[in-house]
């Protein structure tokens, strides 16, 4: 990569490869360092995308994975990476995405200025990607036009911010509204068309990547989106002919397209990414889950019925897995249990009780990361990463 920017490294790379990247949700300690050892084994690329509940800055009181700070979690990074193999994302930075501005019910001005505070705690921490999503608003529910303009501001922020400090930084923009479904081609064109015209009016670079709404939605624990589904959506045109056409309009602006909730799809679907030319892809909650389960199965198959009742009791109670659930639900209680598990992980509870498996399971830290391993390189291996 060197003498190359971050854009130009990842350009070739994906040229090369014929690949969609891989971005990871870093769910926990587990999860960070199985997505380094891979990106070292297969040398790769991968981005950890820190959304601001998992991973903020000291002012917001860090986050939920492993009560890192952005500081520690990207010290931390780049301690075990040394071949500099990951690129470091925020993702879904924007205001109100963190729950302390929500529940100071923060008007639009303050929360904007507090998403600037976080931004600005990602770029000393040296992040390379950003991701500009203004897209929340507990107040009122913003048009294209009133997000845009929250966009530029953060946008103009935040590169004003990197060039002061020298640092090469990446932007990616795009809302994050899990429908299901598919954005309109009249929607992309619109946004990058004045993104277009905000850069070039402000000398700022155009944005690397663009989230599109390529029909994956993420609920309980399965993809229930029209990306993986025989069922077509009334008005919609099926995924492999709309996603295309989505692709052809970021390939004529110069920009990737990146797919979110692509969690839970089927590994011939997944397939289908590099194929139909999807740049990029996020994957969390399936890596959460992967650990949780194979933290029970251990519990369950060395007899410690004790601590997994009282694992299943702490992620249960901690109510995490509400945001999660279908409305007509068939989950039970330990399903519902498994969801959260992942959220818990940091909390003094489990930490105790996980001190107490450790002293019962030999090499438990190592068969988690095993599986979580497993989890991650099924996308790897779909996605032409290997």
């Amino acid at each position: 990569m060197e003498g190359m920017t971050l854009q130009q490294h990842l350009d070739n790379y994906r040229q090369d490869k014929n690949c969609t990247l891989l971005c990871v949700g870093p769910m926990s300690k587990n999860c960070v360092d199985a997505t380094i050892e891979l990106a070292d084994q297969y040398k790769t690329p991968l981005m950890l995308i820190a959304s601001r509940r998992q991973i903020d800055s000291e002012q917001f009181g860090g986050g939920y994975v492993e009560n890192w700070s952005t500081k520690k979690f990207a010290d931390y990074v780049r301690s075990k990476d040394i071949n500099k193999n990951i690129i470091l994302a925020r993702d879904h930075g924007g205001p109100w995405q963190n729950e302390l501005e929500k529940s100071q019910n923060m008007n639009l001005k303050d929360a904007m200025q507090s998403a600037k505070d976080s931004y600005r705690a990602d770029i000393d921490a040296g992040f390379h990607m950003l991701h500009i999503d203004p897209s929340v608003d507990i107040h009122s529910q913003p048009n294209a036009d009133q997000v845009l303009e929250r966009v530029y501001e953060l946008y103009d922020f935040c590169w004003s911010y990197a060039q002061q400090k020298d640092q090469d930084i990446i932007f990616e923009i795009g809302t994050e509204e899990q429908s299901g479904s598919n954005n309109s081609k009249e929607e992309l064109e619109y946004t990058l068309e004045n993104m277009r015209k905000f850069c070039k009016n402000n000398k700022i670079p155009f944005p690397s990547f663009i989230v599109i709404q390529a029909g994956t939605r993420v609920m309980e624990t399965k993809n229930i989106g029209s990306f993986d589904s025989p069922i077509r959506v009334e008005n919609e045109l099926p995924p492999e002919i709309q996603i295309p056409q989505m692709i052809d309009i970021c390939n004529k602006y110069g920009i990737f397209m990146k797919e979110h909730n692509t969690d839970y799809l089927s590994t011939d679907s997944l397939k289908w990414q590099p194929r139909l030319g999807i740049h990029a892809a996020n994957i969390a909650p399936e890596f959460g889950v992967a650990e949780t389960r194979a933290f029970i199965d251990m519990l369950k198959e060395g007899g410690h019925t004790d601590l997994l009742d009282e694992f299943l009791k702490i992620s249960y109670e901690s109510m995490k897995w509400k945001k999660w659930m279908l409305k007509n639900t068939d989950a039970n209680d330990t399903d519902r249990a498994i969801i959260a598990g992942h959220y818990v992980f940091s909390s003094n509870e489990f930490i105790k009780l996980k001190a107490k498996a450790l002293k019962k399971i030999d090499n438990l830290e190592g068969f988690l990361k095993k599986k979580v391993k497993e989890s991650i390189f099924r996308y790897m291996n779909a996605f032409n990463l290997t």
